[in-house]
């Protein structure tokens, strides 16, 4: 059985979290350097009212975390990632250096940020399934996320997203409620910034992949360095498919999903994709890497 390391996109982020890295010193002075700037700012709680911040802020704490299973002894096998997760997912899979993520993570965060400063996000939707959910949001939202089968997310303005909220509560939906994501992610709304990005990825040199980069807007195994930058640049106005991912990694004998921190939100999904199968998935933040390193070893030798 193999191995999926996941990552998650925004919404789990908190202050503090790049303070207690595993081999912070090291990777944070690098991206300082990157970025010319402290990146150990980026974590308080002001700055992370900004999605650059938020954005490079899960980028790095991704990477540090996969890298400390590496350094143990745990490889992936496939690599995974819900939005602004894609990136360092790439890196681990080794299509893209970190160095270059940085520069583009910086660059995807002011896109989006400067598209919709204000009046604009991300809405969850528990209770409704996509047919059920489609013919409420009219002409000015948009499916972003398909998280699980009764797990969506809709993107639009505040405006629009209470419209379908109000539309949802009365279709049945158990439970509507407000992301913490300022912008409206995944969606055609971010068209222009995703191809401005596109644009940046001409000037990058990108590598076939080591292990299996499983996209999650597509649920496709991508190892080809064109195939992973465009899937890499498009992913923000693009809906988020990570059920349909996870049960691609099912397929392809994932026994163990471990999510990176911050947050376990992606091990209840992949859970919930692996039902009826010898799957386990487990998030680093809430347990430790020792316990990662028992499961792959039991993998292993079974």
């Amino acid at each position: 059985m193999k191995i999926l390391f996941s990552f998650p996109g925004q919404g789990p982020q908190r202050p503090g979290m790049l303070q207690q890295l595993p081999d912070g010193d090291t990777l944070l002075e690098q991206a300082s350097a990157v970025l010319n700037q402290d990146v150990r700012q980026l974590d308080t709680a002001t700055a992370l009212q900004h999605t650059r911040a938020v954005q490079l802020s899960l980028l790095i704490a991704g990477v540090a975390h996969a890298r400390e299973l590496q350094r143990q002894g745990i490889e992936p096998d496939i690599t995974c990632g819900l939005s602004i997760g894609a990136f360092p997912a790439a890196v681990i899979a080794g299509a893209l250096t970190f160095e270059d993520a940085l520069r583009l993570v910086a660059l995807r965060g002011t896109l989006m940020e400067e598209a919709y400063p204000s009046g604009y996000g991300l809405t969850a939707i528990l209770g409704l399934n996509e047919r059920e959910l489609l013919p409420l949001l009219g002409s000015d939202c948009w499916l972003a996320n398909i998280n699980a089968p009764l797990q969506l997310v809709i993107a639009g303005s505040e405006a629009a997203m209470s419209r379908v909220a109000t539309r949802a509560r009365q279709a049945g939906a158990q439970k509507v409620h407000r992301l913490a994501v300022s912008v409206p992610s995944h969606c055609a709304l971010l068209a222009e910034p995703a191809l401005k990005l596109a644009t940046a990825f001409q000037e990058v040199q990108l590598s076939p992949a080591r292990c299996a980069y499983l996209s999650g807007s597509t649920a496709r195994v991508l190892w080809q360095p064109e195939q992973i930058a465009e899937d890499l640049a498009k992913n923000m106005s693009r809906t988020v498919r990570w059920h349909e991912a996870m049960v691609a990694a099912r397929e392809r004998d994932v026994g163990l999903a471990i999510e990176m921190p911050p947050g376990s939100v992606l091990t209840g999904l992949a859970r919930g994709a692996f039902c009826g199968s010898a799957g386990e998935a487990i998030a680093l933040e809430q347990s430790d890497a020792l316990l990662a390193h028992r499961l792959a070893e039991r993998l292993k030798s079974s």
